[in-house]
């Protein structure tokens, strides 16, 4: 039985419906909702190991993640984290003891896709518990 799901999220249709299709198919399991920052790419530099970013960074569709959550009756942790997406999302599900993690297929197109590979796959490849992945 999944007590504790992780979906990565940003700003892209897959993201919403990897929300969506968690909190439908596992009514009152713990959700932690994660947007992982990384510092070189978004071009602030320093140190682009994983750690958390202070709440007041929370990217506002978060906004939409606890309205889809109150929709559903749930909760949802949402969490910042830096670093390379795949690397802070498994270190994260690692540390907190996930048992899924559930992912939108891709939240990038075209040629950033191409060149930069794909969060989903990386993180499907390398994780340690199930992972579904949501177009």
């Amino acid at each position: 039985m999944t007590r504790h799901l992780l979906v990565p999220m940003d700003d892209s249709d897959p993201a919403r419906a990897a929300l969506r299709h968690a909190l439908t198919t596992f009514p009152g399991a713990e959700v932690t909702v994660v947007h992982a920052v990384d510092d070189l790419e978004a071009g602030y530099g320093g140190d682009p190991g994983m750690g958390d970013v202070s709440s007041s960074s929370d990217p506002e569709f978060f906004d939409d993640v606890r309205a889809a959550a109150a929709e559903h009756d749930a909760s949802v942790e949402p969490t910042v984290l830096r670093g390379t997406a795949a690397t802070a999302i498994l270190e994260y599900a690692d540390e907190a003891d996930v048992d899924q993690i559930v992912i939108g297929s891709d939240g990038r197109a075209g040629v950033s896709r191409v060149l930069l590979g794909s969060v989903a796959e990386a993180v499907t490849r390398r994780s340690s518990v199930p992972v579904t992945i949501v177009p």
